[in-house]
């Protein structure tokens, strides 16, 4: 269940109810008891700026707008969203179903109910005992809000959740079939065009990357073709996302440990979900612009006839690559994505992958580490789109110092670079299979926590679905 946010003329006096105001606030207009204004002011005196009162039928919350003003706006932003974070637990602690916001500014009402909704969200599917939250709606109470601002933050709430579900999903549930057709569920919703290529038309197009990785399992790879195309698009060429979807990763022959990595490998198709789910938004909402999402899908494993280190693959675009570590196989399968792309002549690629436990070790779960051959502002409006749904973007070095690392004696390359720079080095690999703007995006780090972070959760965060909403908001404006 999606928690809805709405908007309202009327304040409700029996919901629970946070109201975002200054010391100077008239507390008497606000309905309090002669008690209750000298508990609030015996809170101020004290300098406490986030204040509860509990009048039995309902919660009242004072959030003081003080606290947030050293910040800069994109931290104020956050703020607030961590704000509704901490409100959700509450109101569910105490088992109310709504809350309403009054009195604040538009952003800081959309960022307090944006943290709420995404805080509100649980994967208990398989829990036999598990309960539901009780926070249902949320409404914010002010003539002037822009209807059309909370229908998108509806949007963008849903498909974050959407992706934090096919991500949490174990491999069990979700294969590369079922993926695929899972985005062909969204398609039908959003009215995006789908296509999805199964095991014959991938060999036909000797897509060797993703039939390299998919050697080692039973079940067959997808590419999933994901097009929204509005009558009337503000760009010429299309926007293109890639999304890595291994939906499973042992590491293949070169297998991976099980406490603290394998274990948590469902989440290695983070990529996809983020791209699907973002296309799903930007398609719902009707934005106007031209995007297309490329999501090569398998599992990788060692079993059947799995490729091995020392292996040399022919890939899509016929060059070769000497493997070197079955588990480097999310660039495998992603440079066979990043060749297709070429026959849209996109304005610009972007492709998002839990790629390297490098990216994670260097920045955690903060930031998503980004490289690419984009221009400075491509680059810019990017950065500044993390920055304000704080899905922030740490731009690596990308010189040509790396392409070295990935020499190989017998093949054009090979798939790893060695002990340093490892994000950069699988960077520098898919470049080689580019020739139009380009970023690349590793999300390691923040695509699934193991504890509960803010709005975010614990387990998958469903990172990039905002950002690349906001990017494309922005640009179709």
């Amino acid at each position: 269940m999606t928690t809805k946010i709405s908007v309202s003329n009327k304040y409700n006096e029996k919901l629970t109810t946070l109201f975002i105001t200054n010391k100077k606030s008239n507390w008497q207009s606000h309905g309090f008891s002669k008690a209750e204004v000298l508990y609030i002011e015996k809170k101020i005196k004290a300098e406490d700026t986030f204040i509860t009162i509990n009048q039995f039928e309902r919660l009242v919350f004072i959030q003081l707008v003080e606290e947030f003003e050293k910040k800069n706006a994109n931290q104020n932003l956050e703020a607030y969203r961590g704000l509704g974070s901490k409100i959700c637990t509450t109101v569910n602690a105490h088992k109310y179903d709504s809350i309403q916001i009054a009195e604040a500014l538009e952003e800081q009402a959309l960022a307090v109910a944006e943290g709420a909704a995404l805080s509100n969200y649980q994967f208990i599917k398989y829990l036999s005992k598990g309960k539901a939250n009780t926070l249902k709606n949320i409404s914010i109470v002010g003539k002037q809000v822009n209807k059309t601002a909370v229908e998108q933050l509806n949007i963008v709430i849903e498909a974050v959740c959407e992706a934090r579900n096919l991500v949490n999903e174990p491999q069990n549930v979700i294969d590369a079939e079922t993926l695929s057709d899972e985005f062909k569920k969204l398609g039908k919703k959003a009215e995006i065009k789908v296509e999805v290529l199964n095991k014959k038309q991938i060999e036909s197009l000797k897509m060797g990357g993703l039939l390299a990785v998919n050697l080692g399992s039973q079940i067959p790879p997808t590419f999933t073709i994901m097009e929204y195309k509005p009558a009337k698009a503000k760009n010429k060429k299309p926007l293109v996302l890639v999304g890595k979807g291994v939906v499973y990763d042992t590491g293949g022959l070169s297998l991976k440990p099980t406490p603290n990595s394998m274990d948590t490998m469902k989440c290695d198709m983070a990529g996809s979900a983020a791209v699907a789910c973002a296309i799903y938004a930007i398609a719902k909402a009707k934005l106007n612009y031209h995007v297309i999402a490329l999501i090569p899908a398998t599992d990788n494993r060692p079993g059947e006839n799995a490729y091995t280190p020392g292996d040399v693959i022919t890939m899509y675009d016929g060059q070769t690559v000497e493997v070197l570590n079955t588990d480097a196989e999310g660039r495998m399968i992603l440079a066979d994505a990043l060749t297709y792309a070429k026959k849209y002549k996109p304005e610009l690629v972007l492709d998002f992958a839990t790629l390297t436990g490098a990216a994670a070790a260097a920045i955690g779960q903060y930031g998503i580490v980004c490289m690419g051959t984009a221009d400075e502002t491509q680059k810019a409006e990017l950065k500044e789109s993390g920055n304000a749904t704080h899905e922030r973007l740490v731009e690596f070095p990308f010189w040509d110092d790396y392409e070295k690392l990935i020499k190989s004696d017998i093949a054009d390359m090979k798939n790893i670079g060695g002990p340093v720079g490892g994000a950069i080095t699988a960077g520098k690999f898919l470049e080689k299979f580019i020739d139009y703007p380009w970023m690349h995006f590793d999300i390691a780090g923040p695509a699934f926590i193991n504890a509960n972070d803010s709005y975010r959760g614990k387990m998958g965060t469903g990172v990039g679905v905002r950002l690349l909403f906001e990017y494309v908001k922005k640009r179709a404006k």
